[in-house]
């Protein structure tokens, strides 16, 4: 019987593991919980794909600049406060809430994709 409990309360538990992420002098911090039942999480790939969909969909893009790599300043001449509505744009699209502290970090998609793949609660 103490097995049995045992397993059922295992099978629930999370078990926090936080990474730091540092990409061009940013650096962001995530937890992401493990579980012992099915694996759950969003695949890297698909993160991916959907950050760039939002990406490609903001008004003020060219979608054809749009690159897993791309800068949101840099290389598609978006100001800060783009910047912030694309941000807000992947916390809809993803159903999280990042941070300000956080938000403010995500200046380009392979930091986006990073902090969402990431995160726990991302679906």
């Amino acid at each position: 019987m103490a097995s049995a409990l045992r397993s059922t309360i295992l099978r629930h538990i999370r078990v926090p593991i936080s990474h730091s992420l540092s990409l061009n002098g940013s650096r962001l911090t995530a937890v992401r919980s493990m579980s012992s039942h099915g694996d759950d999480h969003l695949d890297k790939q698909e993160v991916v794909d959907r950050v760039l969909d939002v990406v490609k969909s903001f008004p003020k893009v060219d979608p054809s600049k749009v690159t897993p790599d791309v800068h949101f300043q840099k290389d598609l001449g978006l100001d800060s406060l783009d910047t912030v509505e694309i941000v807000m744009a992947l916390e809809e699209e993803f159903k999280l809430e990042i941070p300000d502290k956080e938000a403010d970090k995500i200046d380009s998609c392979p930091l986006a994709v990073e902090y969402i793949y990431n995160h726990p609660m991302a679906s």
